[in-house]
């Protein structure tokens, strides 16, 4: 599958967390709302990557220093995440 240029007008640094989504957020199986998702992650220091999608599934990329994972993820977990220096990136 081919990946297309996209351009991003918003991002933000990474923190990884095993309960607080990027959008500051708390982990809620109940929740009411969906967090945001961003649409692609930065991964500046190669490594793991344990991303969690908005419906709750968690997967384990591993990235190397410079790519740009195209995922929209709500969270990066801190258990296992080894990659580091992480951008979350969004087009709108």
């Amino acid at each position: 599958m081919a990946l297309t240029l996209s351009v991003f007008n918003r991002w933000i640094d990474i923190t990884k967390s095993d309960t607080v989504n990027l959008d500051g957020t708390t982990y809620s199986a109940t929740a009411a709302t969906v967090p945001k998702p961003c649409d692609a992650i930065y991964v500046g220091g190669a490594g793991i990557v344990v991303a969690v999608s908005a419906d709750g599934r968690v997967c384990s990329f591993t990235a190397v220093a410079g790519e740009i994972l195209p995922l929209r993820a709500i969270r990066v977990n801190s258990t296992t995440t080894s990659a580091t220096l992480m951008i979350a990136l969004y087009m709108n």
